[in-house]
């Protein structure tokens, strides 16, 4: 019954969000607290997602963001970019795009990729003539389907958290090879690149369909830093980079980092408090959090396991074929990714892929590949990951257009990771 009604209440938030009747965060957080009244999650478990990491890292990121478009540096590189482009859209997509997918591999959150990039691709767009709206769409998308593919920073940790699902379920005949991971979604993250650069911006709107969130809007028209705050803010800002980068390695959580990028930005003078606090783009915070909420909640209620059920009898009924099983792996944790957080969904397909696989003797490392980048392939909803509510305000896009940009892309991560993945590692 609570599974019914978390069902819904999600059909009715996602018709909310293509109706653009009422804002996506009013949407986002109605349907929160419609979770909370019909018990399909506790009011302590609400209020825990105003609290949740990403939302408190992603405020800080932005505040630190508009600390950095205060400077000179933002703007020069942002010309600088715009005139090697020489008015070409593509060639300023290309610049931007593979900065975005080269941070997204030394970062393991999209999200803080794409906040480090998105000010000065902003200003670059805007010096050119272009909204957001025509460029916010692949440098999100980039971000988030690329993410942790190569062997470098994050990504090299792929294979060990892979074989450690296979440990415990013990099931060590097959374990995956470090540069397994990489082999197997290097293709995709060429496509994703080149689509990225060349075409998405054909389907992007070329004005906001909804009000835009500008991290960085607070910084026009106000008079130039002095020197020292101008040093400031740029060193700031790149330190706050650097460490993002490395969190892991100083012990440190990525909201921790953000929050005190933003206080450094306010304590050396680059933002003053009220311009701080007017940074934070409070819209783009609650939708981040009803969609959390929600994701929570279809996960809690076990919508996951359910369907999960099914698949081993699908496997069977296709007689172990490499392609057709690849292809139930990707399309279902795909689906499924749109309402769910992606570390979620792969938490619970990855234990599933494993026990078919031993089940029938065979390797489940193509289907364990398969798996996450189709975790990662899902962007057509605010609910997949905190990137994409980023990425939606910061672009004026409602759930309607969303959809529009995405379905191709979507077609071709499907293709060409079940078609290369279970050639190079069939089961």
């Amino acid at each position: 019954m609570t599974l019914t009604i978390c069902l819904i209440i999600f059909v009715l938030m996602v018709i909310g969000f293509c109706t653009n009747f009422f804002s996506l965060a009013t949407v986002s957080l109605v349907s929160m607290m419609a979770l909370i009244f019909t018990g399909c999650m506790s009011a302590e478990e609400g209020l825990a997602y105003f609290a949740n990491n990403n939302v408190i890292m992603i405020a800080g990121m932005c505040v630190v963001a508009a600390g950095f478009n205060r400077t000179q540096f933002c703007t020069n590189v942002a010309n600088g970019i715009s005139r090697v482009a020489k008015g070409s859209l593509n060639k300023l997509m290309l610049g931007y795009v593979l900065i975005g997918m080269l941070l997204s591999q030394f970062i393991q959150s999209p999200i803080v990729a794409m906040g480090i990039v998105a000010p000065m691709l902003m200003a670059s767009a805007e010096s050119m003539g272009f909204k957001s709206s025509k460029v916010m769409f692949p440098l999100g998308v980039v971000t988030v389907v690329t993410c942790c593919t190569l062997p470098i920073g994050a990504g090299a940790t792929v294979s060990a958290e892979l074989n450690g699902y296979l440990e415990s379920y013990g099931y060590v005949d097959h374990l995956v090879g470090f540069f397994d991971p990489m082999i197997g979604r290097l293709p995709l993250l060429i496509v994703c690149v080149i689509y990225c650069a060349f075409f998405a911006t054909k389907l992007a709107p070329d004005e906001p369909i909804v009000a835009v969130a500008a991290p960085v809007s607070a910084a026009k028209g106000k008079a130039p830093l002095k020197p020292f705050q101008e040093y400031a803010g740029i060193i700031i800002f790149f330190a706050d980079a650097v460490a993002l980068m490395f969190a892991q390695n100083l012990g440190l959580q990525n909201w921790q980092i953000t929050v005190v990028g933003a206080l450094a930005m306010v304590v050396f003078g680059v933002l003053k408090p009220r311009e701080a606090t007017g940074a934070l783009p409070m819209s783009m915070l609650l939708l981040i959090v009803g969609a959390l909420a929600m994701s929570g909640a279809l996960s809690a209620t076990g919508a996951g396991e359910l369907i999960g059920g099914y698949i081993s009898n699908l496997v069977n009924a296709v007689n172990g074929n490499s392609y057709i099983v690849g292809f139930i792996f990707f399309i279902v944790p795909f689906a499924l990714t749109q309402v769910m957080q992606n570390r979620g969904t792969m938490l619970i397909f990855h234990p599933i892929a494993i026990a078919t696989c031993a089940a029938i003797g065979a390797s489940p490392v193509g289907l364990m590949i398969v798996i996450q980048a189709a975790c990662l392939s899902a962007f057509m909803t605010p609910m997949a990951t905190a990137a994409i509510p980023y990425m939606m305000e910061c672009g004026g896009y409602d759930q309607r257009s969303m959809f529009k940009q995405s379905w191709i892309l979507a077609i071709l991560c499907c293709v060409f990771t079940v078609g290369w993945v279970m050639t190079v590692f069939p089961l």
